[in-house]
């Protein structure tokens, strides 16, 4: 996946944003060693930001690793919020899980080990917010199924929407290309929603439940 952002603005960002967190350079060093997708910690600051903005309590997250992402949620929703973490690998959840009770979390989080939509279905329930990061196939149906889960006002966060910089490569005809194009497509016509999106890092979308 090659870099949409100025590498030099990324290092100073970093530089900025660099705060000490043993848990969470742990986690990092284990994403660099294994060659493991994260959001890394300039997209974990944005994703707290906005969470402590809207003073989310709770949080579905439909993808979720080994916690990284939930690492920065848990922080944010506070001892009475929950986050609702979901991966099929168990070594993922082991893994999470342990991170996560290290971190002093463990009583925030609840991990599925589950198909993502599937768990949301199964768990049901109303979210400030929804967060989605699995395979990019499966993008454009979570939308509908997003917005029936979030109160008014409530984001669905979405990462990777701009995939590297290959939704713009006219001859990329993967499945993982084009669900990433129809879901931005679907996304911002949506009546429902209010959508913009940040390029940090590979891109998140930040969409409004109006």
């Amino acid at each position: 996946m090659s870099s949409i952002v100025n590498p030099d603005i990324e290092a100073y960002l970093r530089q900025l944003y660099e705060t000490p967190d043993d848990i969470r350079h742990e986690m990092e060093a284990l994403a660099q060693r294994e060659g493991f997708p994260i959001v890394g910690p300039l997209v974990g600051r944005h994703l707290l930001l906005l969470a402590q903005a809207i003073q989310a309590r709770q949080v579905f997250e439909l993808g979720s690793g080994f916690g990284y992402s939930a690492l920065f949620f848990a922080r944010a929703v506070g001892p009475e919020g929950r986050v609702q973490c979901t991966d099929l690998d168990p070594q993922n959840v082991s893994r999470g899980t342990e991170f996560l009770t290290r971190a002093g979390l463990a009583e925030r989080v609840t991990y599925h080990q589950e198909e993502a939509t599937a768990a949301l279905r199964r768990v049901g329930g109303t979210y400030d917010i929804i967060y989605c990061d699995i395979d990019k196939d499966g993008y454009p149906e979570t939308i509908d199924l997003v917005h029936a889960h979030l109160r008014p006002g409530g984001l669905f966060i979405t990462d990777n929407v701009l995939w590297g910089g290959r939704i713009l490569d006219p001859h990329d005809e993967s499945a993982s290309t084009r669900g990433i194009l129809e879901f931005n497509r679907r996304l911002f016509a949506h009546p429902g929603f209010v959508a913009s999106i940040n390029p940090a890092r590979d891109g998140v979308a930040v969409a409004l439940k109006v």
